[in-house]
């Protein structure tokens, strides 16, 4: 029996040659950053490579000329990681509590995602300022924090209402049915079920955090986050260090999207082998 064949016409050619480009448009630049930051010790900022090594990954850590490289990117990867907690904590109990109508739900619903829409420079001056009226000291874990949570709280509520949006609630009214308390639904049914979502929500506020400059540039104080370091290196630096230093932040990003997908993955499988346990 003769096996039918489809040809592929030549919008499917036209679409993939617009899908590469797109994806050249994306990355390319990213991938130049990544080849140029493995210059020799004599390279410069652009092509032709005059030899390869990692020369500028070691003088980005030990020389002085860079400023406060290593405590900004101390200080990032601490707020990255506040940022992350607090954001997935708050919008998984903000977006179960929006799952019952209540008085003033709209309202308060565009209120929380307004600061989606300000100007991440004029939200850090409101802050900042109002700082100043309580009489407060700008701080990058406090002020800064904020900063960030105006920015990385409205996205994560916005990933937990679509997650929410295919959540089945009979599981939880099946654990209720068995005399499960309202702790034990949550944490025993409810939580596990989310947690894929839930990763993403932590996911979307690291990186948001972990990447934020406008916000921050009114509200960290005396003490740059990474993103304003390597603006003000921008002005003084001229040698590939710029390229290793977007090759080490982009690894870190990287390596955090890696661990939450690796986590989703080992969920799925726990959750694949249970299945397979109770129909045996």
């Amino acid at each position: 029996m003769a096996q039918s064949s489809t040809r592929r016409g030549v919008d499917f050619y036209i679409l993939a040659a617009f899908f590469a480009l797109f994806v050249l448009f994306l990355y390319g630049p990213m991938l130049m950053i990544f080849i140029l930051s493995f210059q020799g010790p004599t390279g410069g900022l652009t092509f032709p490579m005059r030899g390869v090594s990692t020369h500028w990954f070691h003088d980005l850590w030990s020389s002085s000329r860079y400023g406060d490289l290593g405590g900004a990117f101390r200080r990032s990867l601490v707020l990255g990681l506040m940022a992350m907690v607090i954001t997935a904590t708050v919008c998984l109990f903000a977006a179960l509590g929006f799952r019952r109508r209540f008085w003033g739900a709209g309202p308060l619903f565009y209120l929380s995602i307004i600061s989606l829409i300000v100007p991440g420079i004029l939200l850090g001056l409101g802050i900042s300022q109002l700082f100043q009226l309580l009489g407060l000291r700008l701080s990058w874990w406090l002020s800064g924090l904020g900063a960030h949570l105006s920015w990385t709280l409205p996205f994560g509520l916005l990933i937990m209402f679509a997650v929410l949006n295919r959540f089945d609630g009979s599981w939880e009214e099946a654990a209720r049915d068995a005399g499960a308390r309202p702790w034990q639904v949550l944490g025993l049914v409810t939580v596990p079920i989310l947690f894929p979502g839930l990763i993403a929500v932590a996911l979307f506020g690291f990186t948001l955090s972990y990447d934020e400059m406008p916000r921050s540039l009114l509200t960290v104080g005396g003490k740059n986050t990474l993103p304003i370091e390597i603006s003000n290196m921008t002005t003084n630096v001229t040698t590939p260090a710029l390229y290793a230093i977007g090759t080490v932040t982009s690894a870190v990003s990287f390596l955090v999207i890696a661990l939450a997908f690796g986590a989703i993955a080992i969920i799925q499988r726990q959750r694949s082998r249970a299945k397979r346990g109770k129909t045996e």
